[in-house]
């Protein structure tokens, strides 16, 4: 017989993927906004290998394989956050030699500026707390690498658990505020990984798009 605890933890169901999913895809469709020579190879690759390797991690997810999956999600991530980390540099680096007009230096600019967005925010859901399976087995999130304001709050037996919601909003603010607002960092992981999408997202708005619109 289950005790309350488990049939209350087992009454949550499993955070929906289908989040995540729609964000790498959205991630691949900005990388294709961006000109050639600013990617890592044919500007369709990117796309085809997110593909290549996304399939097996939908199919080990429905099957339950979750540690198979969780090194597929991992490598994932760690594929899209590379070739997007490749092409900010270039863009920088390609900044003397104006080879891009204004409109064209904001367009690419915008695109690495939202793709960080996404792609930190799949960092963050993946890894804090163990990921998404550990937060699904335990229900409640007590604890974890981000302090969220639900945590401390009391919610009448109704235990409450971040989605991937509430790890865009975190992103959004660290490349928007350059620092947390709500949710600050608890672990040296988490601290290190929100600087990294500070220093990206400082160089998308202010050296790349200012640059633009001086060229205007």
């Amino acid at each position: 017989m289950a005790t309350p605890i488990q049939s209350r933890h087992h009454a949550i169901p499993p955070e929906p993927r289908w989040p995540v999913w729609l964000a790498l895809l959205a991630v691949c469709g900005l990388y294709l906004a961006l000109p050639e020579d600013l990617t890592l190879g044919p500007t369709w690759l990117l796309p085809i290998l997110v593909a290549i390797v996304l399939a097996p991690t939908i199919v080990t997810h429905w099957q339950g394989r979750k540690q198979l999956n969780r090194i597929l999600g991992l490598s994932l991530i760690t594929l899209i956050t590379a070739a997007l980390t490749w092409s900010m540099g270039a863009l920088i680096f390609s900044l003397p030699a104006h080879r891009q007009s204004a409109t064209g230096l904001l367009r690419s600019a915008s695109s690495l500026w939202a793709s960080n967005i996404l792609v930190f925010a799949v960092w963050y859901w993946k890894l804090d707390a163990g990921g998404p399976h550990a937060r699904d087995a335990r229900g409640a999130h007590v604890e974890g690498s981000f302090l969220f304001p639900q945590m401390t709050l009391r919610h009448d037996g109704k235990p409450w658990r971040p989605g991937f919601v509430d790890y865009l909003f975190l992103a959004f603010n660290t490349s928007t505020a350059f620092s947390p607002t709500d949710v600050p960092p608890i672990t040296r992981w988490a601290k290190l990984l929100m600087m990294s999408q500070s220093i990206i997202s400082l160089g998308a708005i202010v050296v790349l798009a200012g640059r633009a619109v001086n060229m205007l």
